[in-house]
């Protein structure tokens, strides 16, 4: 069995979208996934030490501003 490269990988899977979807829809496709940016490792450790008071104020305080108790 061969590897192949992660570029074949690429090439033969947009091949296989645009046979399966069509030129635009699988343009569509593929831009519906980005990379993203940030540290998620860093965010998610800060989301987590939140105190669950505080992320309820935050919340309260949102819906406050809103208009929604």
């Amino acid at each position: 069995m061969d590897m192949r490269t992660l570029d074949e990988i690429r090439a033969r899977g947009f091949e296989v979208l645009v046979k399966s979807l069509g030129p635009a829809d699988a343009i569509r496709f593929v831009r519906s996934y980005s990379r993203g940016s940030g540290d998620y490792t860093r965010e998610r450790r800060v989301s987590l030490e939140r105190d669950l008071g505080a992320v309820m104020a935050g919340v309260l305080g949102c819906r406050k501003k809103e208009g929604r108790s």
